[in-house]
């Protein structure tokens, strides 16, 4: 017997649509890559969006044909995103930071017919884009007064097409299992590997991140991604954002302390996402220049471990909550997240540093398990390593094209190329590659 409930498909358009409808007036805040800051809102974003698609439409693309972007976190390449992915076409984001032989690879392997582009990467397409034979039109991210002279071939501006576009455009209409996104992976041996998301594997992410065990987003937040849309969907805030109506603060091309450390104060911001590294230099911003940051409460850090000092120096010295997570691109990419428990929240800080530092458990929709290289399950008692396998419907099922072959086990389980351990409160900790 199945159940009598509507059938709704688990689409991302649903999410722009959720924003405009009952979050329109939600600010979208873009340190521009132009420079000045910009002010928009969902509802504005929205509609824009919608150009975006018909522009898309008015150039024959269609439903699974792969649109690139190669552009930093701003409300265009929102605009970009659910344009591309509203129509059922899949939005292919590249990342800048890989060599250009590797973008190369990616580009063609993807046979992305179309690239989006900000003004600060025409330099590094101009170099690659003779070696990628599947691109017809490059869309220049800017407006007309800035739309510099380039040697890409048949380049648009990006504000002259949405000028002379309608939004009479129709999202959806097509199943949930629809590739929505691609985004290639380089933490694997030889050539990247494809990453294919459905609309649905994002939709049930966003719904994951929303959790207060996770990203916990509401109205009431302001929350700057650091984290690049390029890696894996900027930890799923993109969407995440939007769906909470909270308050988006988007950091462009700019992300020295002292441009963070700006953003944070002028526009109020509650909780922040990035790298490491990122948040080594806002620290050290701070504390040459002698400031504070009342309003953040948490930050989340991923991409690699967290140190120990970073952790104690964000408590100790600005009573901000440091919130540690682990994934991949392959998991979409939230795995698990280092939320204490009350009985560990309850112990003295300096104890409950031993739990802080570990990558923590995994959310509702995440499933996790040890094994050794013979396949058997692995205990969780805190010491006993074993391969990290993970498991749910956010988690990658194959690579784009069958590359690599069945990267599942028999029980479903993709080994994510980690060692670690779980421990008796079930938190997770990485201990070698």
């Amino acid at each position: 017997m199945l159940g009598m409930m509507q059938d709704w498909p688990l689409t991302v358009d649903k999410i722009l649509d959720h924003a405009k409808n009952w979050h329109g007036h939600r600010e979208v805040v873009t340190r521009s890559v132009e420079g000045p800051i910009i002010r928009t809102t969902y509802a504005e974003i929205h509609a824009r969006s919608k150009r975006v698609s018909s522009v898309l439409q008015g150039w024959d693309v269609k439903v699974g044909d792969r649109i690139a972007t190669l552009a930093w976190n701003t409300s265009r390449h929102m605009e970009v995103w659910y344009g591309i992915m509203g129509i059922g076409a899949v939005c292919h984001t590249l990342n800048p930071r890989l060599f250009p032989e590797q973008l190369i690879y990616i580009i063609n392997h993807a046979e992305d017919k179309i690239i989006f582009v900000d003004l600060t990467f025409i330099p590094l397409l101009e170099a690659i884009l003779p070696h990628c034979p599947t691109v017809k039109r490059v869309v220049v991210m800017t407006d007309e007064l800035t739309m510099p002279a380039t040697k890409l071939p048949g380049a648009e501006c990006y504000e002259a097409l949405l000028g002379a576009a309608s939004e009479d455009v129709v999202w959806g209409g097509f199943d949930e299992q629809t590739a929505c996104g691609l985004c290639y992976t380089s933490g694997t041996t030889g050539n990247p590997k494809g990453v294919l998301y459905s609309h649905r594997s994002n939709f049930i992410h966003t719904l994951l991140g929303m959790q207060s065990t996770v990203l916990g987003p509401s109205p009431k937040e302001v929350i700057l991604p650091v984290v690049p849309m390029f890696h894996a969907n900027a930890w799923g805030i993109a969407f995440a954002g939007p769906a909470s109506g909270a308050k988006l603060v988007m950091p462009g091309a700019r992300m020295d302390g002292a441009a963070i450390y700006e953003l944070i104060v002028s526009e109020g911001v509650t909780f922040s996402a990035a790298v490491p590294t990122v948040w080594q230099m806002l620290l050290t911003h701070l504390r040459e220049n002698n400031l504070t940051i009342p309003t953040v409460k948490r930050v989340m850090i991923g991409g690699s471990a967290v140190p120990e000092s970073l952790i104690r120096a964000f408590h100790d010295e600005f009573d901000i909550e440091v919130v540690q997570g682990w994934g991949m691109t392959e998991t979409s990419p939230i795995g698990t997240i280092s939320i204490l428990t009350p009985e560990l929240a309850a112990l003295p800080y300096d104890e409950g540093m031993k739990w802080r530092v570990k990558q923590g458990m995994p959310p509702l929709g995440v499933e996790l398990k040890l094994k050794n290289y013979a396949g058997q399950e692995m205990p969780h008692d805190g010491h006993t390593y074993g391969r990290l396998m993970i498991k749910g419907p956010t988690i990658s099922g194959a690579y784009f094209k069958g590359e690599g072959g069945d990267i599942l086990d028999h029980e479903g389980y993709f080994d994510t190329g980690d060692v670690s351990t779980i421990d008796e409160y079930g938190f997770m900790q990485i201990t070698d590659r």
